[in-house]
């Protein structure tokens, strides 16, 4: 009788000490390591996925040479987690993981979630408020003189003083909170790899004061004497405006936000020097994007694709989103002003090349529940692939802020050819039966390619696709710097028509935002009446959430539009917020009594009634002797669950570092 040697489970295949970048002291003792060269310290889970900030900052270090541990979402009432893995011998790298640790634990009605998608099982108790000042001060406790870098997307949005939607005041930079020697701002590979280098050469923290996409505190005697800036290639610094100027007036927080947004193209980008009391940060020029062998590189590193063997077999929600999806580029040049993409990753798109992605199709082939269904082919919008600027002269010169708006910039090439060739080469990869797109689809650049949207119905759409019109009044969608509907309104069309060529019954799922800067009541009456009018009852309905330094948070705390200083109306409200939000679920019997609140309120009780025009019914009467059946008006419905349940976590489906928007 011969025996079958039996495959090895996938826990064990998980459980390799080798596998991971080390969470623990065997994983460490099992390469030989006695210490680190640098500690992560994560507010994530770790999963070990190029999705995920914490791992492709590690592995990126990892393949440089450096020996890397992480410590993912430690207690922070002690150090003991943060010594599990000693001390390390550069320094130690700080993210509250690839979200705000504030928007991921609180809704714009500042209530605290139900899920935290980046916790094992959803658990919202892993991470502290404010988790990048926290784990900063943890580090500076467990490792005292050992340097500490901080970075990640919470980090790199609250590098200057910065309106805070959940204390509603405006903070200072996190740098001074934090207490870290450098921040880290946008991408980090390049300034990361730089620091490291620098200090595993012998040079002190002090010395790392010109790494572009860094951020450093200067002290009394150090700052004042610097040069203002008078135009834009003269080489000196602009002074933003101090931080005492901005907390105690809005015209002054207008003029930061302003000056700051022209300061973000790494081609003409000018220091920036802003006094907080008597020390003040100084911020170097953004980091130079990624080459395109650069983005190969990163992403042909060694990924196992899979949570950290310590979860078991708890789940990261996050992860099961994305685990089957492919990242193409980062960057976005679209601007929406409720939107920080360019703020952190650029306006200028950074994409790999074919031959990188189908070599991850290979990688994800090998995956053992992998079905051969890659669930996105994307990035911050998916069909901005290889898409840029005609000269690069015209690109590192260039101060406009969005490249798309208010019209699509002349310069800009929108050939959708290397995304179509790289979606059909995708396909006819051995073992792939269906591709889809997922991520955000900027319909005002897809219109202007029939043959893009003959390829999007006909193979990367699975019944619905999601698209992004966010509103249907002109003043709004200006404000929002978003096309206008007429824009929409001819890519569903052609999407109607392409789907309709190939044979497919599919449908457009629209994203609609609700209390943005300059939307009134009025104007959500009348997005419900555009939407009730064409039979669409939207699901996915976002509350406006004031995220730090956008172009729209700046209009929500000043009442003001950042760059013509016109009044905007802005609903603060929390009452006045869910009114907006019920005016869009009018289709929805637990929204009705809100819906017909904010009618009456804006003088439409035309529209309540059972007649076809109307938006609501009229409230049921109480019969004599019943209990109260229906709510009062000043009522608010408790959370649905189920078809008519609407969502109200952060706008972006993915977490990739390139965090997925809805273009």
């Amino acid at each position: 009788m011969s025996l079958v040697q039996l495959r090895r489970s996938r826990d064990e295949a998980a459980r390799d000490l080798h596998a991971f970048l080390p969470m623990t002291r065997e994983e460490m003792d099992a390469r030989g390591w006695d210490e680190l060269d640098v500690l992560i310290v994560n507010g994530d889970a770790y999963v070990d996925h190029p999705a995920f900030g914490g791992a492709l900052i590690g592995r990126f270090l990892q393949g440089r040479g450096l020996r890397v541990g992480m410590i993912a979402q430690p207690r922070w009432d002690d150090t003991a987690d943060l010594l599990r893995l000693g001390r390390p011998r550069l320094f130690v790298g700080i993210t509250a993981g690839n979200l705000d640790s504030m928007l991921n634990k609180l809704t714009a009605q500042k209530k605290m979630r139900s899920e935290d998608q980046y916790s094992p099982d959803g658990a919202v108790d892993c991470r502290p408020n404010r988790a990048s000042m926290v784990y900063s001060n943890l580090a500076r406790q467990a490792f005292p003189g050992l340097p500490v870098v901080l970075g990640g997307i919470e980090a790199s949005l609250r590098r200057i003083a910065h309106y805070d939607y959940w204390s509603d005041q405006v903070r200072r930079s996190v740098l001074l909170d934090s207490k870290a020697d450098l921040l880290v701002f946008g991408m980090g590979e390049r300034p990361i790899w730089e620091i490291a280098a620098r200090l595993k050469a012998g040079e002190p923290i002090t010395a790392l004061r010109d790494v572009r996409g860094t951020a450093h505190l200067r002290n009394p005697g150090d700052w004042e004497a610097l040069e203002k800036s008078r135009y834009v290639r003269d080489g000196k610094t602009l002074w933003l405006p101090s931080y005492e100027e901005v907390r105690d007036d809005k015209a002054a927080f207008l003029e930061m936000s302003r000056a700051f947004q022209h300061e973000t193209n790494p081609g003409n980008g000018r220091p920036l020097l802003q006094p907080h009391g008597e020390r003040a940060v100084y911020l170097n020029p953004p980091a130079r994007p990624l080459e395109t062998a650069d983005m190969d590189a990163l992403y042909d590193l060694p990924f196992v694709r899979r949570a950290h063997f310590s979860y078991g077999e708890r789940k990261i929600p996050a992860f099961e989103t994305v685990k089957h999806s492919i990242v193409t580029m980062r960057g976005c040049f679209g601007g929406c002003s409720f939107c920080s993409i360019t703020e952190h990753e650029g306006r200028i798109i950074q994409s790999r090349s074919a031959e990188s992605v189908l070599r991850e199709v290979r990688a994800l082939r090998r995956m053992d529940d992998f079905r051969g269904v890659i669930s996105d082919v994307g990035g911050p919008t998916a069909n901005m692939y290889q898409m840029r600027c005609r000269s690069e002269a015209i690109e590192s010169a260039c101060r406009r802020l969005s490249c798309v708006h208010p019209g699509v910039c002349e310069n800009l090439q929108t050939d959708h050819g290397p995304l179509i060739d790289l979606l059909k080469r995708v396909r006819k990869e051995d073992g792939i039966k269906r591709v889809f797109i997922a991520s955000g689809v900027r319909y005002d650049l897809a219109e202007r390619s029939p043959a893009f949207i003959k390829e999007l119905a006909r193979h990367h759409t699975g019944g619905q696709l999601s698209v992004a019109p966010e509103h249907v009044v002109d003043a709004v969608l200006d404000k929002m710097k978003k096309p206008g509907v007429a824009s929409y309104e001819r890519f569903a069309e052609q999407f109607a028509c392409a789907s309709q060529e190939a044979g497919k019954e599919q449908h457009l799922v629209p994203y609609y935002i609700s209390g943005h800067p300059g939307s009134t009541l009025v104007d959500m009456i009348e997005l419900a009446l555009y939407l009730k009018a064409r039979g669409m009852r939207p699901r996915q309905v976002q509350d406006f959430i004031p995220t730090p330094m956008s172009m729209a948070t700046a209009m929500y705390h000043t009442g003001l539009d950042p760059f013509t200083r016109a009044p905007v109306y802005t609903a603060k409200d929390l009452r006045e917020k869910k009114l907006q939000k019920a005016l869009l679920l009018y289709w929805d019997p637990a929204q009705h009594h809100l819906a017909r609140l904010a009618l009456r309120k804006a003088g439409r009780v035309d529209l309540i009634g059972h007649r076809p025009h109307c938006l609501v019914p009229p409230e049921a009467p109480v019969r004599a002797g019943a209990g109260r059946e229906q709510p009062r008006e000043g009522d608010v419905p408790k959370a649905r669950r189920g078809p008519g349940a609407t969502s109200e976590r952060p706008r972006r489906r993915a977490p990739s570092p390139p965090a997925r928007s809805r273009s």
